[in-house]
């Protein structure tokens, strides 16, 4: 008979991928921010990205025929809005939003 504290796996030493939130996930696929990115770091740069006039366009057209009343669906509707843009859209955000931050 086996010791119950002998079947228990060894604890991880990183976050898997499910443990980081949503937004540092979105910021990540779209190459806004480095993987490394602290957390809270990766909240300001989402903050300073949702407030981007051509971002909350982009979030309004998602939006149009879908009331979104919870904050999922924000996170949603930005990576929509994320996804519809090009490389050189994204750049051009990045840009912005490093100009913001200094």
């Amino acid at each position: 008979m086996k010791h119950p504290k002998q079947n228990k796996r060894a604890p991880q030493t990183h976050p898997s991928a499910l443990a980081v939130p949503s937004y540092h996930r979105i910021l990540v696929k779209h190459g806004l921010i480095e993987k490394t990115l602290s957390i809270p770091d990766a909240y300001e740069v989402f903050l300073k990205v949702g407030v981007d006039p051509e971002i909350q366009k982009l979030r309004r057209k998602v939006a149009r025929g879908n009331k979104m009343k919870h904050v999922p669906a924000l996170y949603l509707a930005t990576a929509m809005a994320l996804q519809g843009m090009t490389k050189q859209e994204l750049e051009a955000l990045k840009l912005r939003i490093e100009e913001k931050r200094v």
